[in-house]
């Protein structure tokens, strides 16, 4: 009966059969995404994930800076995978595109902003972004975050909490350019930490570097390391993505 009640309360508003069409379609629409992202991405192992502003100008020192990072990863044997926009994105798939590696490049349709730079091997398009994130996480085996807005901070809380929560493996999680992130670890020491609503340890899932070859030197080491991927415990233990 209460079920009975519940469903004819004022607070559920009725739903037509095209616009619950319109909702299962979504369905297929999110599965479409995942299953080409899959598809094209697969093969690509290793790989690191690079996040940051697409306001940043091909001028600006940290957009150069982006390149170069990108560029050593590619010649190291790393694919580089970007959001494919302008920006630090296209900094990204600019140097990935000169090196050896494939460049690729995880697009998102957005009503300003972002525009399909012209430095990518593989280009996959999304309308969601929790499919686009996922595509970010599952085949990275290292993230390195540059400067960035609410996306790149978006991005950077994702990677955390997947790692912190054992959803996904620990992997290199990078941040560039200590001026920019002092601040942010810093209250992320003295707040969150002080409050309880991190641990301690949790600061050491990131790292700050700020030189390009100190940053590949780190993830390449890393990568050395941790070659042989986790156990079966362990992935049993991970998100399934």
């Amino acid at each position: 009966m209460d079920s009975i009640a519940r469903s004819n309360h004022p607070a559920l508003l009725p739903i037509d059969d095209r616009e619950l069409a319109r909702e299962s379609w979504k369905i297929f629409q999110i599965m479409g995404e995942f299953v080409n992202g899959f598809e094209r991405l697969a093969h690509l192992r290793p790989a690191v994930s690079m996040f940051g502003s697409a306001r940043t100008p091909p001028d600006d020192p940290m957009y150069q800076l982006t390149e170069e990072i990108a560029r050593k990863l590619s010649d190291a044997g790393f694919a580089v995978v970007s959001g494919g926009g302008p920006g630090l994105m296209e900094a990204a798939n600019k140097g990935a595109f000169a090196g050896k590696s494939p460049s690729i490049g995880l697009n998102i349709q957005l009503p300003h902003e972002q525009r399909t730079n012209n430095y990518q091997d593989i280009s996959l398009f999304f309308r969601h972004f929790f499919s686009r994130k996922v595509m970010f996480v599952k085949y990275a085996s290292a993230y390195v975050v540059m400067p960035g807005g609410f996306g790149t901070l978006d991005e950077l809380a994702e990677i955390i909490t997947l790692v912190q929560t054992g959803k996904t493996r620990k992997i290199p999680i990078v941040l560039v350019h200590q001026p920019f992130w002092s601040g942010l670890i810093e209250w992320f020491r003295n707040t969150l930490v002080k409050q309880g609503t991190i641990a301690a340890d949790d600061l050491d899932l990131l790292v700050i570097l700020d030189d390009a070859d100190a940053i590949v030197s780190h993830i390449f080491q890393y990568y050395e390391r941790a070659i042989s991927g986790p156990s079966a415990e362990e992935r049993a233990n991970f998100m399934e993505i």
